[in-house]
């Protein structure tokens, strides 16, 4: 193992747990937007290249589609196993009891969805959602496989027009899928309606290194080792550079707290992981 393998491994396996704002400065060569959504009238962006508004969909359900039977083996590999130590930390700040009602957006292979629905017990719901039917398939079976069911449910659909009532769940979530979503406001304001007074919403997503000194190394990671284990693994480079690509072009913590505001949401707030690498925001609707 080289010299830097062994550093980014060091890195990569310090998690911390801190409010704090994006740490100034940019790479030079990798472009960053910090806008709410960075959308003109008629495109958007599909990691770096700008795309017709109605193909970034398509584009995107295209990558999940290559990746769904592998995307568990990569979580693990690309995160060296940490995703898992993410997501206990947005269960653990749920608040979500038994009977209650829980949406899971973006719910891939369905890991916050398993935890929730034992969470909320047989007198509760878990609705399982994604655009995204490859994946929705591999988190049912996988779901069915751990002896999930009774409590719980598979909805496809879409985060910007959600199909459930006003005012329906007491908790939302969406991990690792919101940087996907092509209108970042749309889905904002849809979660916020079909929260219950009182509900609250989680986004866990990746987002800006806060770490000082730690940028160019994670750069290094993301645009040539990412790339390369998605070759050697799932036999497709160009996802996982898509990958690298589209968490350069999300909103940072301050803009998606700021986002989440606007939407309506009151005490919203974040919590950097592993130096901003990943950021859980969580906000309500009073």
């Amino acid at each position: 193992m080289t010299r830097l393998e062994v550093c980014t491994i060091l890195l990569w396996t310090r998690l911390r747990v801190e409010k704090a704002p994006p740490a100034a400065g940019i790479l030079p060569g990798i472009p960053y937007s910090y806008g709410p959504d960075s959308m003109s009238d008629r495109t958007t962006h599909f990691g770096f290249r700008q795309v017709p508004l109605e193909e970034k969909a398509r584009q995107v359900r295209g990558v999940f589609d290559s990746v769904a039977d592998k995307y568990d083996v990569m979580n693990d590999l690309m995160s060296l196993g940490i995703h898992r130590l993410w997501k206990r930390f947005t269960l653990e700040r749920s608040g979500v009891r038994r009977g209650q009602r829980v949406l899971d957006i973006a719910s891939g292979t369905g890991d916050l969805a398993a935890r929730f629905a034992r969470m909320v017990g047989p007198e509760g719901e878990v609705v399982v959602s994604d655009i995204n039917a490859s994946m929705l398939e591999q988190g049912r079976r996988r779901l069915l496989d751990q002896g999930v069911a009774g409590n719980i449910e598979y909805v496809q659909a879409d985060a910007e027009r959600l199909p459930f009532p006003d005012n329906h769940f007491d908790c939302v979530s969406i991990a690792f899928g919101l940087r996907n979503v092509t209108d970042k406001d749309a889905a904002l304001r849809e979660m916020y309606r079909v929260l219950r007074p009182a509900g609250r919403v989680l986004i866990l997503e990746f987002s800006q290194v806060t770490l000082p000194g730690f940028r160019p190394l994670y750069d290094l990671y993301s645009f040539r080792m990412l790339p390369l284990m998605g070759k050697l693994i799932a036999n497709d480079a160009a996802s996982y550079q898509y990958l690298a690509e589209s968490i350069r072009m999300h909103p940072d913590q301050e803009t998606l707290k700021g986002m989440m505001q606007a939407a309506g949401f009151e005490r919203a707030e974040y919590h950097n992981l592993s130096g901003g690498i990943v950021a859980l925001h969580r906000g309500y609707k009073l």
